[in-house]
């Protein structure tokens, strides 16, 4: 789909239609400590862009609309969007909210070539959601993901079989999946601008410079992607929440009250949808906005906060010291969660505490009975915006 944040905000906002739309943290006239989540077309020629500050976007363009993410709104929609792809064909794998690579191969009978098939989806699309989609039609996954790339927004890029060298000869490296900044600076160096001259390279020479990677380079340069498309289920693949911090701080007794915080909301939607999980995830941001990940694999399935938060705690405690911006924890890695029994009193200690906490708050809400060292007084308590993820 196409700026599909953003669009969704323009078709329920007519009066937004035309303008730069940024879906994203709140800006604070400049002051605003979290990225952009979705730019709309008109906000991207101002060179605002996805995960981008929110303050640098501000500066960009103070004039355009800045407007909250509202995940339940985009579910609703991309659960639209995957109803209309199921029904073209049942090889569906979706790789985020609002895209998804499709194998039509036994659809063709029934709904024609491939183009034809692109056409009509897009079609089906518009009229189910009233929102554009841009769509590739190519022989394997690597070039149809850069073909539906190229045309934005409403765009439909056929590359026909036996031209995939070709097509993708012209672009410049940074296309192809696996080529970050870094990468792409040491190829420019090299004298590698286009795919085409990354193609034409021998692979001894590119594995003296990049090691066994280079054989990767090769092959993605020539167009060669032997992937499958894999169906998945519409089960949630992780779990998580996130602290954006109105300041970076350095103090380890609030980084420990986030990451308990945030444990605690995790471990709660992991019970209400009867999982345990079997890897825990940190994500941790710092003042220069470097971003790293640590997981760990617990020796068994849990749904404890405790269980969730000595795990987070020991992946922040290796991390270098120094000023954080953002913390995160997720759980992935899933299992359905054993039959829960009816006495609390069966339970081990710290569980039945989870049981309580959850029988409180879906009777008073969210907040209603929280842990001693989360509570904060209001002279010392800490701005923060925290944000729940699903994927």
């Amino acid at each position: 789909m196409d700026a599909f944040y953003a669009a969704v905000e323009q078709r329920d906002h007519p009066e937004l239609r035309g303008r730069p739309v940024v879906v994203g943290a709140d800006p604070r006239g400049g002051r605003g400590r979290g990225v952009v989540s979705t730019a709309s077309y008109e906000a991207r020629r101002f060179g605002i862009g996805s995960a981008m500050p929110i303050s640098q976007a501000w500066r960009l363009c103070p004039d355009a609309a800045y407007l909250p993410v509202d995940m339940e709104k985009y579910a609703g929609v991309s659960a639209q969007v995957m109803e209309v792809l199921r029904a073209t064909t049942d090889r569906v794998e979706p790789i985020s909210i609002d895209e998804a690579f499709l194998d039509v191969t036994g659809s063709r009978r029934a709904l024609g070539t491939g183009e034809a098939i692109a056409r009509g989806l897009k079609e089906r699309l518009r009229a189910a959601t009233s929102l554009t989609a841009s769509v590739g039609v190519a022989s394997n996954k690597l070039v149809s993901k850069i073909a539906s790339d190229l045309r934005k927004p409403d765009g439909l890029v056929v590359v026909p079989p036996g031209t995939e060298a070709s097509f993708l000869a012209p672009l410049p490296v940074r296309r192809l999946w696996g080529i970050g900044p870094r990468m792409e600076e040491r190829l420019m160096k090299a004298g590698i601008h286009t795919i085409g001259q990354l193609a034409a390279q021998g692979e001894a020479v590119l594995e003296r410079r990049f090691g066994t990677h280079g054989h990767d380079l090769l092959r993605l340069a020539r167009g060669l992607d032997e992937r499958e498309v894999e169906s998945h289920s519409s089960e949630a693949k992780s779990v998580g929440q996130e602290h954006t911090y109105d300041r970076d701080t350095a103090d380890r007794a609030q980084h420990r009250r986030t990451l308990l915080g945030l444990c605690d909301g995790v471990a709660r939607r992991l019970r209400e949808q009867r999982l345990q999980c079997s890897t825990v995830t940190l994500k941790h941001r710092d003042e220069a906005f470097r971003t790293v990940t640590r997981a760990t694999t617990l020796p068994a399935p849990t749904d404890r906060s405790d269980a969730l938060f000595d795990t987070a705690w020991a992946l922040l405690e290796r991390l270098p010291a120094g000023k954080v911006r953002l913390l995160g924890v997720y759980a992935s890695s899933f299992g359905a969660a054993r039959q829960l029994t009816l006495d609390l009193a069966e339970e081990p200690e710290a569980k039945s505490a989870d049981r309580v906490r959850d029988a409180v708050a879906r009777r008073f809400g969210d907040g209603a009975l929280t842990r001693a060292s989360l509570l904060v007084y209001p002279e010392r308590r800490e701005g923060s915006r925290r944000r729940s993820d699903r994927r």
